[in-house]
């Protein structure tokens, strides 16, 4: 099954440019703000509870999705700073990076959303984020156990991802 114009999950997925990639967490929310996945890798400071992280993550998210739909200089209604849009409508942002780390982001038209924390000089990962979602389809959405909305416990995902993940990294 293809996604995003991308081909059949294969054996050799596309990796990031950029060396010495570290991949420290990765979050997976629903379109309701609900975290499905979370996973780290290489997070050696915990300042929050799960929860609590969660919310903070879903928040920037929100927030600066609503900041570049309203900055956006192609459109000439720009609505109320905080009005949810549809995925793929308006201007939106796919990374932001800081001296620490490097934000990727995906949202998919079903409303899933794909967060990968990364060293700060890791490449563009879009391809790596949609090879991910395309991961989540095969192992998580067609899996017949699988209740939609609910936390992923998906031992053939973990495995995948958990490969895939320290092959970028």
């Amino acid at each position: 099954m293809q996604f995003f114009g991308g081909s059949d999950i294969s054996p050799s997925p596309p990796a990031p440019t950029a060396s010495g990639n570290n991949a420290h967490m990765m979050y997976v929310f629903n379109r309701n703000g609900v975290c499905l996945f979370y996973r780290e890798w290489n997070r050696p400071l915990h300042t929050l509870n799960a929860q609590q992280d969660h919310k903070l993550m879903f928040g920037l998210l929100f927030s600066l999705k609503s900041l570049t739909a309203k900055m956006d200089p192609t459109c000439a209604e720009k609505g109320n700073l905080g009005m949810p849009q549809l995925p793929g409508q308006g201007c939106s942002f796919h990374s932001f990076r800081t001296n620490t780390y490097k934000l990727s982001f995906m949202e998919t038209p079903s409303g899933i959303k794909i967060i990968l924390i990364t060293h700060p000089r890791t490449g563009d990962l879009r391809d790596s984020l949609k090879y991910i979602y395309n991961l989540y389809v095969e192992y998580v959405v067609k899996n017949p156990l699988y209740a939609p909305g609910s936390p992923i416990r998906c031992e053939l995902f973990n495995t995948n991802l958990d490969q895939y993940v320290r092959s970028i990294a």
